[in-house]
């Protein structure tokens, strides 16, 4: 992946998060959002979600502050038993969380392969942008410079014959609608290569992901995750609730243009890049001050 130097790249993502922390006063309005009335409380659409979000609450990966702690579904008390197929499927599985660098891991995602869904919902530290079309709600996330479409036409989650000739992707099909307030997403057929987390717990082809999203005021989103895998696990695995703030458009306009994908860094993996990166700093004798 290539990237800034990494101190530059961690004292811009913690300035981003550190000033999130108290977003409720920086963070500005959409064009379809009013101002407070004579209360002071902001007005908002809980079935809007456009806009750039950021992940806020404290269980967030912390990559960017020198840990290869990565983030679950949910505590890890919370997990429910593998099945022993699930047993079978995470053995061999090196993970990251209790590793000094990542590079001991055998995570896939380590040898430019995606992160995959759910996992990129709750692993980045990097912001995303919902994005409402007719019939769709898109996805964008700045991680992986990934798009996801959510559709929101009427149609029914794929299932047999119809799953078996989409196949199955990295980050699957997903259908969505909304129950009051609260927008559920329902993603099937996921590659079973991906790993859940840093620890490798495993997915198989006939998992299920909900997503629950609800927009609890005018700067914050909320997410719960439920995995339905009766493959890998014993019982529904429930999520706990993550928390993502409204970036200003401010935080993300970068020398001068707006959007996730014109600032400070490309955060993709590209072999070529990679290749590139490792004969600059591992072959060539001048980056270790050795005259060619």
């Amino acid at each position: 992946m290539r990237i800034r130097p990494i101190h530059s790249i961690t004292a811009v993502v913690s300035a981003l998060l550190f000033s999130l922390a108290g977003f409720g006063a920086a963070v500005s309005l959409s064009e379809n959002e009013p101002g407070g009335g004579e209360t002071g409380v902001r007005q908002f659409d809980p079935h809007d979600l456009t806009g750039l979000w950021v992940r806020t609450d404290p269980n967030i990966s912390a990559t960017v502050r020198g840990r290869f702690r990565t983030d679950w579904i949910g505590p890890a008390e919370s997990m429910p038993p593998l099945t022993p197929d699930g047993v079978a499927k995470m053995s061999g599985r090196v993970g990251t969380n209790d590793l000094p660098l990542p590079v001991f891991s055998n995570d896939p995602k380590f040898k430019c392969n995606p992160s995959g869904f759910p996992r990129i919902l709750y692993t980045s530290a990097y912001p995303f942008e919902f994005v409402e079309l007719e019939g769709r709600l898109l996805q964008l996330f700045q991680w992986e410079r990934v798009l996801r479409e959510i559709w929101m036409d009427g149609r029914e989650l794929p299932s047999g014959e119809n799953l078996d000739n989409l196949g199955p992707a990295w980050y699957g099909h997903s259908v969505a609608e909304w129950e009051g307030d609260t927008i559920v997403v329902n993603t099937v057929g996921l590659d079973d290569r991906a790993w859940l987390d840093g620890q490798g717990h495993p997915l198989s082809l006939q998992t299920r992901i909900e997503e629950r999203w609800d927009r609890i005021d005018a700067d914050t989103l909320e997410l719960q995750l439920i995995l339905h895998d009766s493959r890998m696990y014993t019982e529904p695995w429930v999520g706990d609730r993550k928390t993502f703030a409204r970036m200003s458009r401010e935080d993300a306009t970068f020398f001068g243009w707006y959007g996730l994908f014109s600032g400070v860094w490309e955060s993709i993996c590209a072999p070529m890049n990679e290749v590139d990166d490792h004969n600059n700093r591992f072959m060539v004798p001048g980056s270790f001050g050795v005259d060619p």
